[in-house]
């Protein structure tokens, strides 16, 4: 089972999500704007990912781009920059798709493929 942490209105969620259904990928639809992922949960994806943790950043966002963050996150340590994006799902980079082994962070179809579908 996936856990597809999203934002119902963002079209490239709108995109993963049907991808999902024409894989038949089991999975839990989690809305990143009213269930905003923990410290706890971010950290525990982030350290799982390999990613570096810029990339768990909606850089696109308004909120991302309101708060100046290109410029205030390079003096950022990573406590605090998981503690930010665990104020607002909206600075979160979305979608994200987390299950056993596997995290996920933004909608690409052939990453998505080789990590998720089994058959």
């Amino acid at each position: 089972m996936i856990h597809f942490v999203c934002y119902p209105k963002c079209t490239t969620c709108q995109k993963a999500q049907k991808w999902l259904d024409e894989n038949r990928i089991d999975y839990a639809v989690r809305d990143i704007k009213t269930n905003n992922p923990t410290y706890e949960e971010l950290s525990a994806w982030y350290h799982a990912s390999g990613l570096p943790l810029k990339k768990f950043f909606n850089t696109s966002g308004l909120l991302y781009k309101s708060m100046d963050l290109k410029n205030r996150l390079p003096a950022m340590s990573e406590e605090e920059m998981l503690k930010l994006l665990a104020t607002d799902g909206m600075l979160v980079k979305r979608p994200l798709a987390v299950g056993d082994g596997v995290v996920l962070v933004g909608f690409k179809e052939a990453e998505w493929e080789s990590r998720l579908k089994t058959e």
